[in-house]
C-alpha cells in the first residue's frame, strides 16, 4: 500500500457546521490573503491563512517557508481548532501533535496545480486534509511530476491522508463544483490541511 487513505463522510453534518464556525473564527483573527509564488511573483488563485504554532507562507523574496506569526499583522497564528486536533488523533498514527493547519479557500474559479509538500523536517508524519463546502476534483499523482494520475471527487466532510510513500506524491485540485454544498454562505470550499513541521524529539 502507498499510504494514501480516503475517508468519505468523515465529518457528519453537525461537525461540519461546527468546524466551519471554528474556521471563520480563525479567519477573523488572521484574514485570508493570496500568496505570491517565489519565482514569478504571481498570486495564487487560492486564498489562505493558518492556525497553529507555525503557518505556511510564500512570497517572492523568501520563497516557501513556515512562519511563527502572520506576516501581515505580526501576531501569532490562532490555535488549531479542536475538531482538527481530533482528526489528527484519529487519522494520523503519529506520536506528536500537528504544528500547522493551513486554511485554503477555493472560490469557484480557484485551482491548485500539481505539487508535493516537502518543506517539513519529518516526512514520516502524514498530511491530513479535510474538505468543507463545495465539492472539488482532487488529482493524485505519484512520486514523479509527469507520472500517471487519478482523480477523486471530494465532498464536504471528506478526509484524505497522505502518509507512507504517498506523503511525497504530487497532488492538486482541478476544479470546484460551485453550488454543490450550502455549508458556506459565500459558497466555495475550505480545505484544511494539518502538518507536523519540525522533527519529533527523541524520547
Amino acid at each position: 500500500m502507498d499510504g494514501f487513505r480516503y475517508v468519505p463522510g468523515y465529518l457528519p453534518p453537525g461537525a461540519q457546521e461546527a468546524l466551519r464556525d471554528a474556521v471563520e473564527a480563525v479567519i477573523a483573527a488572521a484574514p485570508l490573503h493570496r500568496l505570491a509564488m517565489p519565482k514569478s511573483g504571481a498570486l495564487m488563485s487560492v486564498a489562505m491563512t493558518n492556525a497553529g504554532a507555525l503557518g505556511w507562507h510564500s512570497d517572492q523574496a523568501g520563497g516557501y517557508r513556515y512562519e511563527p506569526a502572520d506576516p501581515l499583522s505580526g501576531k501569532p497564528w490562532p490555535p488549531i481548532p479542536d475538531l482538527m486536533l481530533r482528526a489528527w488523533a484519529e487519522l494520523a498514527d503519529y506520536p506528536a501533535l500537528p504544528e500547522a493547519c493551513l486554511v485554503n479557500y477555493y472560490g469557484p474559479e480557484a485551482r491548485m496545480g500539481l505539487h508535493r509538500d516537502f518543506d517539513e523536517q519529518d516526512l514520516r508524519a502524514p498530511v491530513i486534509s479535510l474538505s468543507l463546502g463545495d465539492a472539488a476534483l482532487f488529482r493524485l499523482g505519484g512520486p514523479a511530476r509527469k507520472g500517471p494520475t487519478r482523480t477523486l471527487k471530494l465532498n464536504s466532510g471528506d478526509a484524505v491522508v497522505l502518509g507512507g510513500a504517498s506523503r511525497l506524491f504530487f497532488h492538486g485540485v482541478d476544479r470546484i463544483y460551485g453550488g454543490s454544498s450550502q455549508l458556506l454562505p459565500q459558497g466555495g470550499r475550505y480545505n484544511l490541511t494539518l502538518r507536523r513541521v519540525t522533527a519529533r524529539k527523541p524520547e
